[in-house]
């Protein structure tokens, strides 16, 4: 009782109700009316928005903006939660370079074109720099919601869109600092800078490295326990978990909801997890879009519409220009590009956040944010039907495209993805060596600091003699194994020896990255030993340490830290290591995997018997799971149907090569015709028709008008119809058509 008059003391609870109540209600009805007029959904969710605000009369408005502020942040964390959980960080270290680059393309570009449109519209050189900074960030999750209503989130083009975004949203970190510094002090603090991106890099590693390396063996020790009740409850703790985290260490809620998300991404659960999670990320999703839509204020579109026209078309042109550029210089073609860029026009919360920063310091001219808010709206009202005109628009600059430049583009294209042996070769040393060298740096810069922070004062106040000793002799211990992984080569002797063979010259970078490695090492030694003592001991143990860590430990240590590395390996392919089951041994060189059948299976909806898979492809099927059915060693009466998972046994090269043609889904097939493309409709036979007379058999309606016939009503009776009956004069069918057929077929 008492915590109950305490908690509607602090929080207006019927108010909080009252308020979702209200919006959630308006939302349902305003996104049905636009379901029904064939409008995207998050549109309907920002019309509900502006009709539940005080800017609208006639209808109750919200008691207290807050409450919907509330649910709003509430969204966007499980809306980030779920981009996380469809784009893994290896999608991302994947997608890296061409991700990393045409975001510096786009941000770059969006920030000049900015600060030029702000001059041009009288504002002054601080108001245009932060005016550039909000231009230059696109939505991510307006972006998210727009391909998941129009089915666009598995295309080659999304998962290169959500790379940039999620490349955007670690910029604008940077970016918020750099702003920062210059409306203080009037200048770039190019410490502060790198500092700040030192620690994003830094956290981010430390969170991938303990959450891949803990939580899929965490999850496969429980997993006969995890219901769908238990992985909700378990997915949105760690969820929220992350964002508290993440918000402790001086970032935002939606980042560590995204970091959690990717490293669950990596795991078997993926899928199960992103099913659970669907209906909440659905309902504070929507909650999110209708507070977007609440700061429609007309009175401020009528007073300033002609900045918020230039903005929003400076905003879409420019988002499609300098995406589109990025992407083809990355290597993309064409038509990936143009669908790319016209993916990316619209600006959303970063650019509230930066206009709120501006505000708070003072330095942001007040009319700046709500012309701001007019250009998201705008632009996100926009943006489903910028995705829908990709396709026209590369049709018309295919036609309108000088040959010869069409076929530059082209010849680039194939040149950026057709690669050497020799250069996949080097590329994947290089992949590998950064990934260890920043993921055991961090490791070792983390204990540092643990160390520092609060091992050596606990330490100190037991015994201020033998205490920074002590803590020294303890660091040292517990950093051990990471200095020998990191001394280590990131390359066999048999890959050194080919790049070598190959090129004479290449000895001497694989020299250099060797030496920076050690030097990494040594440095965090001393580093340690001078915050304990001084600096001169630091480098004068500091360097004899660092020498009897590298040649005196034995190979055994090495033996386990390689064990070490492998399971980390393995938890971060976890999810397509059961896919080809090669970590999954049965019996000597048998395999078990775990394959999805896509819609284009050549053998979908036949029987295993029919299939003949082991005659054909020498692999066993030891179970079927379908949906939270599994059906052990299946019969050969059982048909295979899209979306089940098959227990697949066999060899690896059996594996491989049954892998495509199980899954194989056709992602550029345009979208076929939706349910609502079919009705339910009445025909009645005249004598004269050509029906008339003929048995359902010989009237073929199936197959010449893709039609379903339901019954016959024959002078008031209805008749089930089967392939001998005959149709007759004044007979009513009832039947089920394309509406494009139904004309046709009376």
């Amino acid at each position: 009782m008492i915590l109950a008059t305490i908690a509607a003391e602090s929080l207006p609870i019927e108010s909080l109700i009252r308020d979702l109540a209200f919006i959630l209600i308006l939302g349902a009805v305003v996104t049905v009316l636009f379901k029904w007029l064939r409008q995207p959904v998050v549109l309907g969710y920002i019309v509900a928005g502006f009709l539940a605000s005080p800017h609208f009369e006639y209808l109750p408005s919200v008691t207290t903006d807050s409450n919907i502020e509330f649910w709003a942040q509430i969204g966007i964390v499980v809306l980030l939660f779920s981009l996380g959980l469809e784009f893994s960080f290896k999608k991302l270290v994947n997608a890296g370079g061409s991700a990393v680059v045409t975001a510096m393309i786009i941000v770059a570009g969006m920030m000049c074109g900015g600060f030029v449109v702000g001059h041009i519209l009288g504002f002054s050189a601080i108001n245009c720099l932060f005016l550039g900074g909000m231009l230059s960030m696109s939505s991510t999750t307006i972006i998210i919601k727009a391909f998941n209503d129009l089915g666009l989130q598995h295309k080659k083009f999304a998962s290169l869109v959500f790379a940039v975004l999620i490349v955007e949203d670690l910029f604008a970190v940077v970016m918020m600092v750099l702003l920062s510094s210059i409306a203080v002090n009037s200048t770039v603090k190019g410490g502060e800078m790198l500092f700040s991106v030192m620690k994003l890099v830094f956290f981010l590693i430390m969170w991938f490295a303990t959450g891949v390396f803990v939580l899929p063996s965490l999850l496969n020790k429980v997993r006969r326990y995890l219901n769908s009740e238990t992985l909700l409850i378990m997915s949105m703790g760690l969820c929220l978990g992350m964002a508290v985290f993440s918000v402790c260490c001086g970032f935002s809620l939606a980042l560590g909801a995204f970091v959690m998300g990717s490293i669950l991404a990596g795991t078997s659960f993926a899928e199960r997890i992103e099913r659970v999670v669907t209906p909440v990320k659905d309902l504070f999703g929507s909650v999110f879009f209708i507070s977007v839509g609440m700061m429609v204020d007309p009175h401020i579109i009528t007073q300033y519409w002609a900045p918020i026209l230039v903005l929003s078309g400076v905003v879409i042109f420019g988002m499609i220009l300098f995406g589109t550029f990025g992407m083809l210089v990355t290597g993309q073609n064409l038509k990936v590009a143009i669908e790319a860029g016209f993916s990316l026009t619209q600006i959303g919360e970063f650019a509230f956040i930066i206009a709120t920063l501006g505000m708070s310091l003072g330095v942001l001219d007040p009319t700046i944010y709500p012309i701001v808010v007019a250009v998201s709206v705008l632009t996100t009202f926009t943006t489903p039907y910028f995705i829908r005109m990709a396709d026209p628009a590369y049709g018309i600059i295919r036609r309108l495209l000088p040959r010869r430049l069409h076929f530059l583009i082209d010849r680039y294209t194939e040149s950026a993805a057709a690669e050497s042996e020799t250069g996949r070769l080097w590329r994947s040393l290089i992949h590998r060596y950064l990934w260890r060298v920043m993921l055991y740096s961090a490791v070792l810069v983390a204990m540092a600091l643990i160390s520092q922070k609060w091992v050596l004062p606990w330490l100190t106040g037991v015994s201020e003699v033998w205490g920074p000793l002590l803590c020294a002799l303890l660091t040292l211990a517990a950093m051990t194994p990471f200095l020998i992984a990191l001394s280590f080569p990131a390359s066999k002797r048999t890959e050194r020896q080919r790049l070598i063979e190959a090129n004479a010259k290449f000895d001497v970078p694989l020299v250099v990255m060797t030496f920076f490695r050690l030097l990494i090492g040594l440095a965090i030694i001393i580093y340690t030993l001078s915050v304990t003592f001084s600096v001169a001991v630091g480098f004068i143990f500091g360097i004899f340490i660092f020498m009897l860590l590298v040649f005196g430990f034995s190979r055994n240590v090495r033996r386990r830290m390689r064990g070490i590395e492998s399971r980390f390996i393995d938890n971060l392919n976890e999810r397509e290591l059961r896919r080809s089951g090669r970590r999954n041994n049965v019996v000597g060189n048998l395999h078990m995997a775990f394959m999805t059948v896509g819609y284009d299976c050549p053998f979908v909806g036949e029987r295993l018997q029919d299939s003949d898979l082991r005659r054909r492809y020498g692999v066993s099927i030891a179970n079927i799971q379908r949906g939270a059915q599994v059906l052990p060693v299946p019969s050969g009466d059982t048909r295979i149907f899209p979306g089940d998972v098959l227990g697949v046994i066999g060899t690896d090269e059996e594996i491989q090569k049954l892998l495509p043609i199980v899954e194989a889904t056709d992602s550029n097939e345009a979208a076929g015709p939706s349910a609502h493309d079919f009705k339910m409709t009445t025909v009645q036979i005249s004598a004269s028709s050509p029906l008339a007379g003929k048995t359902v058999g010989e009237a073929r309606l199936s197959k010449d008008y893709s039609t379903l016939l339901v019954a016959i009503d024959r002078n008031g009776e209805f008749i089930t119809p089967v392939a001998s009956t005959r149709f007759e004069p004044h007979d009513i069918i009832w039947a089920v058509a394309p509406k494009k057929q139904i004309a046709r077929l009376k």
